[in-house]
């Protein structure tokens, strides 16, 4: 098979891959967008303290564990699961998207404020209306509508 092929057929793969993840999860909206940056800086911050400030809450020492980063990323892996259900529940009670704005909001608002205390450990000041605004976030998503 010559390069070319092997590249399309990767890349349809990648594709097929992340349109099933995307649908699953309710669409690739604005929501689904700021939860999954705001994981994605929350795992680079978290190994920034760890690797950099050796400061990490989540081993002995405070420098970087393998499995302190493996169950961080089942962590993350178990709340889009969450969102998942989510989705389901909302198809199935008729709720056009309620619980799984909900589960977004309340998520978003955790790993931003995870973010938020990893930026601190760094000594990177952050301005109050953004941590306001991360537990509005949480809060948000915690409320029963």
């Amino acid at each position: 098979m010559n390069p070319m092929a092997i590249k399309t057929i990767s890349l349809t793969a990648l594709s097929v891959v992340g349109t099933a993840i995307a649908t699953a999860l309710g669409g690739w909206d604005t929501a689904m967008i700021v939860l999954v940056s705001v994981m994605t800086i929350d795992v680079i911050t978290g190994l920034l303290v760890a690797i950099v400030w050796k400061k990490s809450g989540k081993s002995s020492t405070g420098a970087a564990d393998s499995r302190a980063m493996f169950k961080g990323l089942c962590r993350k892996g178990l709340m889009l699961l969450l969102i998942w259900l989510g989705v389901n529940l909302d198809l199935a009670l008729g709720l056009n998207g309620v619980i799984r704005t909900a589960m977004i909001l309340y998520f978003t608002g955790n790993e931003g404020l995870s973010v938020i205390e990893n930026a601190g450990i760094m000594g990177v000041p952050l301005p109050p209306i953004v941590k306001n605004a991360l537990e509005q976030l949480r809060n948000k998503g915690g409320e029963a509508k």
